[in-house]
């Protein structure tokens, strides 16, 4: 499929927080929803996983991923398995916590009510 690495996606842009480990904005949350597609991507299980359980083909990611909600789906997708949110907070260089908070600043971006 060759999803390419977003270059616009900084490591610094994943460790954007204020001094009590709260995201400062909406980018953060979206560079970090590029980072899980990203590990999605080496994982060709996971990603079969991830295809079946949204329904998507593999040829519709692209597209996908312009919708406001797709990455907060991806991130709903991560943290309901609890091996895939360690395994991805550790490739990602960020707690398992930092998922959930960037899933709860995308649910505002599209006009879901965080929970």
């Amino acid at each position: 499929m060759g999803i390419r690495r977003c270059e616009t996606v900084k490591d610094e842009d994943l460790l954007k927080s204020d001094r009590n480990g709260h995201e400062k904005d909406e980018g953060w949350a979206e560079a970090l929803g590029i980072r899980a597609l990203e590990y999605l991507a080496e994982e060709p299980a996971l990603l079969g996983r991830f295809l079946a359980m949204s329904g998507l083909e593999p040829g519709q990611l692209r597209q996908a991923a312009t919708q406001p909600a797709f990455f907060a789906g991806l991130l709903d997708f991560i943290l309901a398995h609890e091996p895939t949110l360690i395994a991805f907070a550790a490739a990602a260089n960020v707690r398992p916590e930092q998922v959930a908070e960037a899933r709860r600043a995308l649910a505002g971006s599209y006009g879901e009510t965080p929970q």
